[in-house]
């Protein structure tokens, strides 16, 4: 990759090398029926349990627990709106209390939510590297209660998936990985969210108006196009939806794992990226109806029945959504449909097998 001299000192640009470059590199990706974990000082009911684990009989993982470097794991870094559950002005309301907000402020509650953001951590002969789908506004908060408790150092790469605060407010805090832990954090994007970061991080796209001796994150950007891409061996390929009219956002695909976390609309010639799908990260944002930039969980599980991925797990959510209860509808569409759809929570680690 070759950078840009229009960006210089510690903010690069960087054209996304092509596949046929790469392509001795290309791997096949399946998925592996595996046990999920929980978080150590979470709390709801054994029957919510027992539906948690995705249909597993050997959830017994510990988060603790370390997978040997060839082996891969996906992690829900965060599940909820850009606004976070729970919200403050729910638990100062002194006439209406909301029931969702004020469980999620007990410690460990499963309805505490903070911005979506996916970590793939992906396992090579070489070792494990992670690679982090979007760091928003409170990627902070998320990073120092997650990384610790599944012993995540760094951060190899971050793919955008679009250019509002709750997918990049966080790049600034990526400071403390690149002074203290690696020398710099490769960014992809796509060239429209890179206009935006000009504006809203200006000084980490150009170093050269940075006051010497100040200590900011070092990143490279790399732009991406509407087309499959590399990063560190793995192929991403990107999923275009709407989030909102006129509004483009992405979804990625990695193997058969289809992320999508903002979107109102899915374009035609998205579909045939998604067939085959193992598993649907699909964002729902409420239990009743859709917005105009979010499927709610109606159209969500439309979406899903069209798509016809072997299971499903929702992301998004906002404080409609009481996870206990929603997951007791969503038992139900087993039942009655065979639909494997689960709500994702923050936290929820899932191996899988690359």
């Amino acid at each position: 990759m070759v950078a840009f001299s229009m960006v210089p000192f510690l903010g690069t640009v960087r054209s996304t090398p092509s596949l046929t470059s790469l392509a001795p590199y290309k791997r096949q990706i399946s998925i592996r029926i595996s046990p999920v974990s929980f978080p150590r000082n979470g709390f709801f009911p054994f029957r919510r349990f027992l539906q948690a684990c995705l249909q597993s009989s050997s959830a017994t993982m510990d988060t603790r627990e370390k997978l040997p470097a060839e082996h891969s794991e996906i992690i829900f870094i965060g599940t909820g709106t850009s606004e976070g559950i729970p919200r403050v002005s729910c638990l100062t309301d002194p006439v209406k209390k909301c029931l969702v907000c004020s469980k999620a402020a007990e410690p460990g509650n499963i309805n505490r939510r903070r911005n979506t953001s996916l970590l793939i951590r992906y396992g090579r002969p070489s070792g494990r590297c992670n690679i982090l789908i979007d760091a928003g506004k409170f990627f902070y908060h998320s990073a120092l209660q997650w990384f610790p408790e599944f012993g995540i150092r760094t951060i190899d790469a971050v793919i955008i998936t679009h250019s509002h605060a709750d997918a990049i407010g966080g790049l600034d805090d990526l400071r403390d990985w690149t002074n203290n832990v690696q020398p710099n954090i490769s960014i992809y994007v796509a060239e429209r969210d890179f206009e935006v970061m000009k504006k809203t991080h200006y000084y980490l796209v150009d170093t050269s108006v940075i006051i010497p001796g100040a200590a900011v994150s070092k990143l490279q950007f790399n732009i991406i196009q509407e087309e499959p891409f590399i990063v560190h061996d793995l192929q991403i390929t990107p999923l275009p939806v709407w989030h909102g009219r006129g509004y483009r956002s992405l979804g990625f695909r990695f193997g058969d794992i289809c992320y999508i976390s903002d979107v109102s609309d899915i374009p035609e010639e998205t579909y045939p990226l998604l067939e085959n799908c193992e598993i649907l990260i699909l964002d729902a944002l409420r239990p009743d109806r859709s917005s105009s930039t979010h499927f709610g969980l109606p159209r969500a599980l439309e979406e899903v029945r069209k798509i016809k991925p072997k299971r499903t797990l929702f992301t998004g959510m906002m404080h409609l959504m009481d996870h206990e209860k929603v997951s007791e509808y969503l038992e139900n569409l087993m039942e009655t449909e065979g639909l494997d759809v689960q709500l994702s929570y923050d936290g929820l680690r899932i191996p899988v097998s690359l």
